[in-house]
Formats: C-alpha cells, structure tokens, sequence
C-alpha cells in the first residue's frame, strides 16, 4: 500500500513509487528487501515527523502559557537578567543612602555601606529598601531630627533598628 506524503513536510514523498508496489520476485529478492528497509525507514521518519511535531506543539503551548498566563513581573523574576536589572535599579538609591550616611557619621565609603548592611541585617529588611527609607527620609520636607543619631559601634550591636516597610509588592 502507497504511503501519503505529508503536506506539512514538502520534502517528504513516498519511496516505494507506485509502479513496484505489488511487485515480488521471491525470498531472499534484494529488490523486496530493499522495498522492506525503506519501508521500515519511511515508517520510522514519519514516527520521527510525529513526535517532533508533538514537542513543537507543547513548546508552543508552553510559550504561549509563559506570555499570557503569567503576568510580566512573574516571568522576569525567573531570569537572571531581571535579578541584574533589579540591581542596577536599586544601586543608586544605595549609593544615596552611603552619601548621606557618609555625611552624618563622616564615614568613608566602605564603613557607610557597611552601616547600611548591618542596619538591614537586624531590621531583617533588603538593603535596597532601607537605602529607599534613608533618601525619601531625607527629602521629604519635615522637621529636622533634633540632634544627629549617635554611630554604632562596630561589632555586635545590642541596639536593634526599626525599619518600616513603605511598599507593598503585588
């Protein structure tokens, strides 16, 4: 029986043409084991076309699940080029905290972000986040503090700082 060539694969074509279909000289004939092997092969590259059709197909569904299934910020948290992105965000916020905690405690950089660490460290809060409180702390327009807070010192501090988160991620 003629196999149907597949319209989805143009290159794909019967390999038995029609004319020997029928035609048997006999056991042990190389023209009908010829016939057979290419058969068999025909048959195997079809199966081959199937699955590799099906994984297309699942792939393809998969994209389409990530692009409208998930919202944006869920997709880019998985990748690693949103964890770097996130961090060139927040590094100049960062830096703005060091300089004003440079100027209050006449720090070098190193100890200033070393503060900011650490105060992050007992709040239990991201660096990022408390760098954000100390900036808009200091331009948002309110009564100065009456005096300024005295320096940690360095080591294990019993002292514990408060921090109050300002954002909600959704």
């Amino acid at each position: 029986m003629p196999t149907q060539p597949n319209r989805s694969w143009p290159c794909q074509r019967p390999i038995v043409p029609d004319s020997f279909v029928g035609m048997d000289l006999g056991p042990g004939d190389p023209l009908s084991e010829a016939r057979s092997r290419l058969n068999a092969a025909q048959s195997e590259f079809d199966t081959q076309v199937r699955r590799f059709e099906d994984v297309r197909a699942r792939l393809q569904a998969t994209f389409d699940q990530v692009v409208n299934g998930r919202p944006q910020r869920e997709v880019l948290h998985d990748s690693a080029f949103a964890r770097l992105q996130a961090r060139l965000d927040s590094m100049p916020v960062i830096e703005q905290a060091k300089g004003i905690l440079m100027a209050q405690y006449r720090c070098r950089p190193e100890e200033a972000f070393d503060l900011l660490r650490r105060a992050s460290q007992r709040a239990n809060v991201k660096v990022s986040v408390l760098a954000e409180q100390i900036v808009e702390q200091i331009a948002s327009p309110g009564p100065p503090p009456a005096e300024r807070p005295p320096l940690p010192a360095s080591g294990a501090g019993n002292g514990r700082t408060t921090v109050h988160r300002t954002k909600q991620w959704t």
